[in-house]
């Protein structure tokens, strides 16, 4: 098994666990992004209460809405970008050794091409996901209303106003809905947000190995220089990380959202968005500069413990998966006649 196929598993794997824990933060938070109601915005509801009032008034089943296609899109997302960033960075590697080999450079890789590598992998993985993102957008940004209907008691002779519980709101729906509205290119809304917002990965990452490298270099010149980076090392490196990355590109994700979520037709002008540079004019004519930053204190709570949980994950099944191997190898050798 290769190493790029071992970090694409492991990274997938790492990845579905920190959203199933992160998962009604992210729901909430998209809600945060796409609010555009004036009045909404004076109350200012914090996260906890955000939460606590979509489970009271539409279910706590909403704080998992589009659940399903986000663990596929967080399984594909994750297993793209990993494989590929795999795969970039080997590259990266040998093109560091044969530079040295010259008497170029230390043989390491440098962060400006950590910096590449993460874009590149960032933007394949943009390119062959945002589909399944849109949807995922579409199905967490909508809202359970119950209407209102006059039923009749025939004994009593009495009219009651009872509320009708709407019909699910599913996978297909959203897809529908979508197709309904922008056709096959609607599920590539936001693309060209997201494909900016690679930066965001790409920082992580080079934060990331930048610290850990850093780490590693002080580990290795002190007294405890056997002893390896700990799963809670690589948690406070990967949430460190995921916060520097987090505060720099949020804008973007906000503008990602409010062009993925459904679009208010006929409604006022100034929220109905016809491109990117046009969200941003009108965010910031209509809403000023906090409208670029709407949620950003549970983003950060959102993004900087999925983040953490899914580095410790991902390193922990890159262990086991190569000291299985490394294991079954020895086996091999063994077993063979002298």
């Amino acid at each position: 098994m290769s190493d790029a196929l071992i970090n694409g598993l492991a990274g997938a794997g790492g990845g579905i666990i920190a959203q199933l824990i992160t998962y009604p933060l992210q729901t909430v938070n998209t809600r945060q992004q796409t609010e555009r109601d004036p009045k909404k915005d004076k109350r200012k509801l914090g996260t906890i209460e955000l939460i606590l009032q979509v489970g009271k008034q539409e279910g706590w089943t909403r704080l998992y809405a589009g659940l399903a296609p986000s663990l596929v899109g967080t399984a594909t997302s994750q297993g793209v970008y990993y494989y590929f960033y795999q795969i970039f960075r080997n590259k990266a590697t040998t093109t560091a050794l044969e530079r040295k080999r010259r008497g170029i450079g230390d043989g390491s890789v440098g962060m400006f091409s950590s910096l590449v590598v993460a874009a590149l992998s960032g933007c394949v993985n943009v390119l062959l996901t945002n589909p399944i993102w849109v949807v995922v957008t579409r199905m967490q940004t909508h809202t359970k209303k119950f209407q209102p209907r006059l039923t009749e008691s025939v004994a009593l002779d009495e009219t009651n106003l009872v509320t009708v519980e709407p019909p699910p709101f599913g996978t297909s729906h959203a897809i529908q809905e979508l197709y309904d509205e922008a056709g096959f290119w609607g599920f590539w809304k936001g693309v060209f947000p997201t494909l900016i917002m690679v930066s965001n990965p790409s920082i992580q990452f080079m934060l990331y190995e930048t610290l850990l490298k850093k780490l590693k270099e002080k580990r290795a010149s002190s007294k405890n220089s056997n002893k390896g980076v700990t799963a809670l090392e690589i948690f406070l490196l990967g949430a460190l990380a995921k916060l520097g990355a987090t505060v720099v590109t949020y804008p973007l994700l906000v503008v990602k959202s409010r062009l993925q979520a459904k679009q208010v037709i006929g409604g006022d002008k100034k929220h109905q968005y016809k491109g990117t540079l046009d969200a941003i004019m009108k965010m910031i004519r209509y809403e000023g500069l906090y409208g670029c930053y709407k949620g950003m204190s549970t983003k950060i709570a959102q993004s900087v413990l999925a983040a953490a949980v899914l580095f410790m994950v991902k390193e922990e099944l890159v262990n086991g998966a190569r000291w299985l191997l490394t294991k079954d190898a020895i086996k091999t050798v063994r077993s063979k006649p002298p």
